[in-house]
């Protein structure tokens, strides 16, 4: 089955953007229904004469509005994150590949370069040709091809010798010890 999680966040994507938009009809309507003023008290802070629409909007807005600058800061944290962790796999990376070059180096391998050509220049020497040897009538160049397997090493057997009786001197007296069963 494929993955949905795509279609998963395009989904509450988009219904985020209709619930939006539905807050932001209402608080019109609201707004443009309520235009009375009231006086806001609380212990310390006093205001007089704000609409009535203010006062239930002014809150949605501010909560909106911490809330998107939370994700927002939320977002810009993984996005760090994860320039950090990219920035330690291209050293990580880097170093892998500075290893390999000493490795082959140290071994005397090609290295992994993009040069397609040795380091160290490389003779070849040709061997001398071998002429066929006389051959019986009726025989081929080629030999028929051997199937046989090379032989297998034996394995190896123990065996345990039986020991003989013997009298063997407990506390109270003389005991024979039994012979071990083959």
């Amino acid at each position: 089955m494929r993955d949905l999680t795509h279609l998963w966040q395009r989904f509450l994507l988009a219904s985020s953007l209709l619930v939006g938009l539905c807050i932001g009809i209402v608080a019109t309507i609201f707004g443009y229904s309520n235009r009375t003023a009231v006086d806001v008290r609380w212990s310390v802070f006093h205001v007089d004469a704000v609409p009535l629409w203010a006062v239930v909007v002014a809150p949605l807005v501010v909560l909106l509005v911490a809330g998107t600058l939370y994700h927002w800061m939320d977002g810009l944290h993984h996005f760090t994150e994860h320039m950090r962790h990219r920035h330690r796999v291209h050293e990580l990376e880097a170093e892998v590949a500075s290893l390999r070059a000493h490795l082959d180096q140290v071994l005397d391998m090609p290295d992994h370069s993009t040069s397609k050509l040795p380091r160290k220049p490389v003779t070849i020497e040709t061997l001398p040709a071998v002429e066929p040897a006389a051959l019986p009538d009726g025989a081929t160049d080629t030999p028929p091809p051997v199937h046989r397997r090379a032989p297998r090493p034996k394995r190896a057997t123990l065996a345990v010798a039986a020991e003989p009786a013997t009298a063997v001197t407990t506390n109270g007296g003389h005991e024979t010890r039994a012979a071990p069963a083959p």
